[in-house]
């Protein structure tokens, strides 16, 4: 479903150019769960928005669905860290959802029968009359989700979505991606700093190194399909899967004066 091949990025400006990413080539299969963990500055998200179509690769290819992406491409969305500025604050709930659907040109019963169910899926369904700013951090990152699953996406690209809501409301977003992603059989790519967070979350996570970016391992997460916030992460094997990670994104920062050493995907 997703097919990056040899994506480079650079910046330039101001007499110097700056290399977000080196070359990246992975894959992502239909109906998968994938985690980026990586460096801070190691382009995570220029990733993500090359992959929206957000930005143009500097050179290298990104396919979604087996098309060429040159701008944002049908069949995708995008839930981004700052939901905040993601809503409009002037719409209510429901119409922020709805919003999108407009451009669809779907009749308005069947738009608010989507919203509805969007609503539902994701645990406000009384939300709809309210204003974003009357609701929550976690609410409103859960409208935001609402919305993504509204525009009924065959790909949901989330970049750090849960950074900015303590540690309790974090948890239930977690849990409430992975019911999202099994109920819609979407295709999920999700950027995040929190290492734990993904190896719970993932069925692979991609580790990137620092620049120039590379995908330095990508790794089965051989977990029970059934994730629970307590069992799981006290499991042994969810400890060691997260101690490998680790280990591997400290090498990525040179913590041993080394250079990562790229392993197959």
């Amino acid at each position: 479903m997703l097919e990056i091949s040899s994506l480079r990025k650079t910046y330039g400006g101001q007499g110097r150019e700056v290399e977000a990413i080196g070359n990246i080539t992975l894959t992502v299969a239909d109906g998968q769960f994938a985690c980026v963990v990586g460096p801070s500055g190691c382009g995570k998200t220029t990733l993500l928005r090359c992959l929206g179509g957000l930005l143009t690769p500097t050179s290298g290819e990104v396919r979604v669905n087996g098309q060429v992406v040159t701008g944002p491409p049908d069949g995708l969305a995008i839930v981004f860290q700052e939901y905040g500025r993601s809503l409009f604050p002037w719409l209510r709930v429901g119409e922020n959802i709805e919003l999108p659907l407009k451009s669809k040109g779907l009749p308005r019963a069947e738009r608010q029968q989507i919203v509805t169910d969007s609503l539902k899926a994701v645990g406000l369904a009384d939300a709809g009359k309210a204003y974003p700013w009357q609701l929550s951090g976690g609410m409103q990152q859960r409208v935001a989700i609402a919305r993504a699953i509204a525009f009924q996406p065959k790909v949901m690209l989330m970049d750090e979505p849960f950074a900015a809501v303590d540690a309790q409301t974090r948890a239930d977003l977690e849990d409430l991606v992975r019911t999202v992603w099994k109920r819609f059989g979407m295709t999920m790519l999700f950027v995040t700093h929190d290492i734990d967070e993904a190896v719970y979350l993932g069925q692979r996570v991609v580790m990137l190194s620092s620049s120039p970016t590379h995908v330095m391992e990508n790794l089965d997460i051989d977990l029970p399909d059934d994730r629970d916030q307590l069992k799981t992460r006290s499991d042994a094997r969810f400890v060691e899967l997260r101690t490998h990670v680790y280990a591997r994104i400290q090498e990525a920062k040179g913590a041993n004066g080394q250079s990562p050493v790229p392993t197959a995907p």
